[in-house]
């Protein structure tokens, strides 16, 4: 039996990286799967689809989210911030240097929810101690278990951007 109903689609606008998107969206589509599949961003990746390993966490207005548990419509009105938003160009920022420096990109797969939920994080906290980053960490999974390589690069991070001000 297939599925041959119509199906019914509304149109939103994003703003995403500092762009206005507009989309004719099914209502149930995920922030994920329209940043993925609609505006052919990437860099966030899909992991358990479930909230839990944080592959897929980006900026909603700041704070970090994951973005396979919103619907895409439920971001409208909000600024949202992918992975792609951090490098200028090709010039890496500040934060993707010290995990590259530190080695905290292991396989990859998982870093870009690690890089919003630390850029978001240090945005709030910028004065954060060692501790408080390993315990914000842990809300992401990395299955390469670099956990204290990723510590130290936020750590490192945090420090410089401190000497800067």
């Amino acid at each position: 039996m297939t599925d041959t109903a119509p199906r019914e689609r509304q149109l939103i606008t994003l703003d995403v990286n500092g762009e206005r998107h507009e989309l004719l969206i099914e209502p149930r589509r995920t922030l994920v799967d329209a940043l993925r599949h609609d505006l052919l961003l990437t860099g966030t990746h899909v992991g358990c689809e479930h909230g839990i390993c944080g592959a897929c966490t980006v900026l909603v207005d700041g704070s970090p989210a994951r973005a396979c548990l919103m619907f895409a419509a439920q971001a409208e009105g909000a600024r949202i911030r992918t992975v792609e938003s951090l490098a200028d160009g090709a010039e890496l920022s500040d934060l993707q240097r010290a995990f590259s420096e530190h080695h905290g990109l292991q396989c990859g797969f998982c870093t870009p929810g690690f890089l919003m939920l630390a850029e978001g994080f240090l945005a709030e906290r910028p004065e954060a101690a060692k501790e408080e980053i390993r315990e914000v960490v842990a809300a992401n999974l990395c299955r390469c278990t670099g956990y204290q390589t990723i510590v130290e690069a936020i750590d490192d991070c945090a420090a410089r951007r401190r000497k800067e001000t």
